[in-house]
């Protein structure tokens, strides 16, 4: 028998889904400020792609999890597609213009902060995320949330922070601190991709999962997983790749002295 997640189950309206447009509102106040005359302005482009986000966001909340595929539309848009258009918006960029300059110190002090390296580092939002899906699926967590909503709505939080947070360290516009090269990126990225296609082939086999679905009802869920995830990674990937720009080595000053008579001694 399938269980059903409880606020889906009685059709109640999450009240979770108005958070998406208050936080579209609040950007899109920020960027038409800029964008007033004698401002700095700010790309439309990074407007279209937050509200994106936040649509993506809502449109999952919103979406009933009456079944383990209707779980699995929430997570891939909550979770990886949503943060990707998020992260490309810009979002901290945007605040630290529209900030006066002695707060925005204040803000890139934060940014700096040793915590803060931590956190954005590419393996760190690898570990949270896929390492967040492994959990999930691999213990009684995921059968615990069909019963508990405010559970249920702490795991949706986890996995659109932990998305927002390893998007931004891979291909993020916003000032990052000390990323890694865009290689190591790469290979991090590999690693996520590697991490979400077995757990996604373990819950297609029914295999040392925890989920209260059916043989079909998994497959389903599993296969909607690996590709649509697939298309996730891979739009993330071309993220980082548009803006990699290749390091030229450096190029040393020209030695001209060798062909210079030596100065006449008096």
């Amino acid at each position: 028998m399938t269980l059903t997640h409880a606020g889906h189950a009685a059709g109640a309206f999450p009240a979770t889904a108005l958070v998406p447009p208050v936080l579209f509102w609040a950007y899109l106040a920020t960027a038409l400020r800029l964008r007033a005359p004698g401002g700095p302005g700010w790309a439309h482009g990074r407007t279209a792609s937050f509200g994106l986000g936040t649509l993506l966001v809502a449109v999952g909340l919103l979406r009933p999890a009456d079944d383990f595929v209707g779980h699995m539309w929430q997570h891939l848009l909550i979770g990886m597609l949503a943060p990707l258009a998020l992260v490309l918006g810009a979002p901290v960029t945007l605040v630290l213009r529209a900030l006066d300059r002695r707060a925005g110190r204040r803000l890139v002090h934060v940014l700096r902060h040793p915590v803060a390296r931590v956190l954005g580092h590419p393996a760190t939002g690898l570990l949270l995320t896929a390492g967040g899906l492994w959990l999930l699926y691999l213990t009684p967590l995921y059968r615990a949330t069909l019963d508990n909503p405010v559970l249920h709505t702490l795991v949706q939080a986890h996995f659109l922070l932990s998305g927002c947070l390893f998007a931004w360290s891979i291909a993020g516009p916003d000032p990052g601190p000390h990323r890694p090269r865009v290689p190591v990126r790469l290979v991090v990225l590999g690693v996520g991709v590697a991490a979400h296609a077995t757990i996604a082939q373990l819950l297609y086999a029914g295999v040392l999962v925890d989920v209260p679905a059916g043989a079909a009802e998994l497959r389903a869920g599993a296969t909607l997983m690996y590709y649509l995830g697939d298309l996730a990674e891979l739009a993330l990937a071309l993220a980082l790749l548009a803006t990699w720009r290749p390091e030229r080595p450096a190029r040393r000053p020209a030695d001209h002295s060798a062909g210079r008579p030596a100065p006449a001694r008096a």
